[in-house]
């Protein structure tokens, strides 16, 4: 036997420290994923945007004078009430679209920008197993989306406590509720809201997994919220809408009640969920089977 046979047969050495080398479960750690993911610029504009919207609003307000209190009772009409009067607005203006669009974003952005950059292929190589790699990434753009949804109603109470001052919350429909009591109902709706977009993110994903441009998935999955939400008016449809995805969304209102109201969110967070768990799956199957070429 040669020289060079003798070295290709012999056992490889371990690593003077002991450790075992490869391991699988040490690839693409998530504060490496999460740190590549916040030095995107779409990260730092997409939170800059739900930082400076309550502003816009406060700014809207004071130009414009109070809400006009002869129309129709509504969160506008009791919106200067207080901050969290305000924040509840706010939150109200935005869940339908706003937050759909961010939370599209980070999670529709995810794996569809590797690909368009072709470094996914590079990532695989490392090697990061499959599984894995799109485990790291869902981990960390669900957590960027929940910091998306949280940081809309916080910075909302912050600008509303400047201008409007703290106190009671005005109900629409009448009444009044204390803080202490305000700020239960407050993490319900926050939570709620939460559950509510994680349809988005699953589909946001799964298209993220499926092509390889991030504005495909991105508007995808807003595009597909907002003919849900078409389909959602369309009264003839009957018993049919409390199949939409977008159909309970502001079933969180309930929450404004003097009595809590929890049929709508038990209904909304059943469905959310559900098809969350489906459109996940979807992408993991997806991504198992993909011919990665870019």
């Amino acid at each position: 036997m040669s020289s060079v046979e003798e070295v290709a047969a012999r056992p490889a050495a371990a690593p003077a420290d002991g450790s075992a080398g490869y391991r699988a479960g040490r690839t693409l750690p998530l504060r490496v994923e999460a740190v590549r993911q916040f030095r995107r610029r779409r990260t730092l504009v997409a939170f800059g945007i739900l930082m400076v919207l309550p502003w816009v609003l406060v700014a809207a307000f004071l130009l414009g004078g109070d809400p006009d209190p002869s129309r129709a009772p509504g969160l506008v009409t009791v919106a200067t009430a207080s901050a969290m009067n305000f924040a509840l607005f706010a939150m109200f203006v935005s869940v339908g679209f706003l937050l759909v669009v961010a939370v599209a974003l980070f999670c529709g952005d995810t794996v569809a920008s590797e690909a368009s950059w072709s470094s996914l292929r590079y990532l695989l190589a490392a090697p990061v197993p499959r599984a894995r790699l799109l485990r790291q990434k869902l981990i960390v753009s669900l957590g960027y989306a929940a910091a998306a949804v949280l940081t809309l109603p916080l910075m909302s109470l912050v600008a509303g406590a400047v201008a409007f001052g703290w106190g009671e919350v005005r109900l629409p429909a009448g009444g009044a509720v204390p803080v202490g009591t305000a700020l239960g109902r407050m993490l319900i709706i926050v939570a709620f809201a939460l559950v509510s977009q994680l349809v988005v993110a699953a589909l946001a994903f799964l298209l993220s997994v499926t092509t390889d441009s991030p504005l495909g998935a991105v508007g995808g999955a807003v595009g597909l919220v907002i003919v849900s939400n078409i389909l959602d008016a369309v009264t003839a449809l009957g018993s049919w809408r409390d199949f939409l995805p977008t159909h309970w969304m502001y079933a969180w209102t309930d929450a404004l009640q003097p009595q809590i109201q929890w049929t709508g969110m038990a209904k909304g967070t059943a469905l959310s969920v559900a098809y969350s768990v489906v459109l996940f799956a979807l992408a993991f199957r997806r991504f198992r089977d993909r011919d990665v070429v870019s």
